[in-house]
């Protein structure tokens, strides 16, 4: 488990010098953001006074050190918003949009996910920072987009994973959808929204001018059904819930061994008769209901009452050894603890830790990408609420403290 307390201020992080100013909340907004910190951003998170962020309160568990709003920092919060300063700041002000509007002359990056208009309506809206600062990459996050006859509709996960397809087909043949495990839909638009924030970035190294960035649940539901979609978009096929069985290719799904379940693929035909060898059904190569990809597609059925009838016969371990000798993609399904007490997840790093001031040292997953010369690296913990209030608007923006002092008895921050 690496330590990602930073240590050495001269480590160099592949974005050292980018601001970003982060309005955004709940999920899809602070997972974005959060990768950008990781990668060496200055992350201002602004916050609503006295609540934050919705998502703390989002538990139990909760850890850390309670207040008058929640018991404590919930460990969803905690998942989405390390590498950050928080900063409490009432929008309805003016004095709290002043503080956006000076913050944002001296950001590279807004990220909001309000609904259409709200921040028109306040003066922080795209034309009018964008007028502002000329050079800001101004990334929105909705449920259906800034356009179109759903751009005032708010959106959520559950609800998106719902309209967007993703749980029209996912869960078994016969019975209820099923929701994907994890808010991927929310998961997915944030990292969407740091790869087109990217690309803005490099787009303004040629323009010299930021852009407006519209990225919406929907379009990243739509986006993320990848050859799904391409079943009817291009083959004509409306394709149904299937359990964990593949649109195109079987078998490639989960079978029951002796103790537990596994998963497999033969996505070949080596693979495929290397498969029938091992469960000593050499036979069914030339079956002609399994002879192709497309006879087993058709044939999937027949297919895994074969296959789960051989695999009954011994357990998980000793059907995932042989599988791996004749190179036939296979696993065994892990519960979340399996998962990073895996010796390959430990030789990953797909754990971290970082120490938070009020709840100790704690883990959290690791980075998806690995770097040679400038590696990913949480240097601040998930921060407490306005925890960073002074830092910010005394070295930033130039607040005496007294200013400060006001500006929070005046419900500002």
């Amino acid at each position: 488990m690496e330590n990602n307390n930073q240590t050495e201020d001269s480590k160099i992080r592949p974005l050292d010098g980018l601001r970003v100013l982060d309005i955004s909340r709940a999920l899809a907004g602070p997972f974005c953001t959060m990768m950008l910190g990781d990668l060496g951003a200055d992350v201002i998170k602004v916050e609503r006074p006295g609540r934050g962020d919705e998502s703390r309160s989002w538990g139990p568990p909760f850890v850390g050190q309670p207040n008058e709003t929640y018991p404590g920092e919930s460990t969803y919060y905690l998942a989405a918003n390390r590498s950050k300063r928080s900063l409490t700041v009432n929008l309805k002000s003016s004095e709290g949009q002043e503080i956006i509007k000076r913050l944002a002359l001296l950001s590279d990056v807004l990220v909001e996910n309000y609904l259409t208009g709200s921040l028109d309506r306040m003066g922080l809206g795209y034309d009018h920072l964008h007028e502002l600062n000329p050079r800001l990459v101004y990334c929105s996050i909705s449920g259906y987009g800034r356009t179109g006859p759903y751009a005032d509709k708010g959106g959520y996960d559950f609800i998106l994973q719902a309209e967007g397809g993703i749980m029209g087909i996912t869960g078994p043949v016969e019975g209820p959808p099923f929701r994907v495990g994890v808010s991927i839909i929310d998961i997915t638009t944030g990292m969407f929204a740091s790869t087109a924030i990217l690309a803005a970035l490099r787009a303004r190294e040629v323009t010299g001018r930021g852009q407006m960035l519209d990225l919406s649940l929907l379009d990243s539901s739509a986006a993320i059904l990848s050859n799904v979609a391409s079943n009817y978009l291009i083959g004509g096929v409306e394709p149904k819930r299937m359990g964990n069985a593949h649109f195109n290719i079987a078998p490639y799904e989960v079978f029951r061994a002796r103790d537990r379940w596994i998963t497999l693929g033969a996505l070949n035909q080596r693979q495929w008769e290397n498969l029938c060898r091992v469960v000593d059904r050499p036979e069914i190569i030339s079956d002609p209901r399994f002879t192709s990809n497309q006879n087993r597609v058709e044939n999937r059925e027949a297919l895994a009452q074969v296959l789960n009838e051989a695999f009954s016969g011994q357990d998980a371990r000793v059907w995932i050894g042989q599988l791996h000798d004749v190179g036939i993609p296979s696993g065994v399904i892990n519960s979340i603890e399996d998962v990073f007490n895996h010796p390959q997840a430990e030789a990953r790093d797909l754990s971290i830790e970082l120490e938070h001031p009020t709840a100790g040292w704690m883990s959290f997953p690791g980075y998806p990408y690995k770097f040679s010369d400038t590696p990913a690296q949480a240097f601040r913990p998930p921060p407490l609420l306005g925890e960073h209030n002074q830092e910010i608007l005394e070295e930033l923006l130039g607040y005496s403290q007294e200013d400060i002092k006001e500006l929070h008895e005046r419900g500002v921050i």
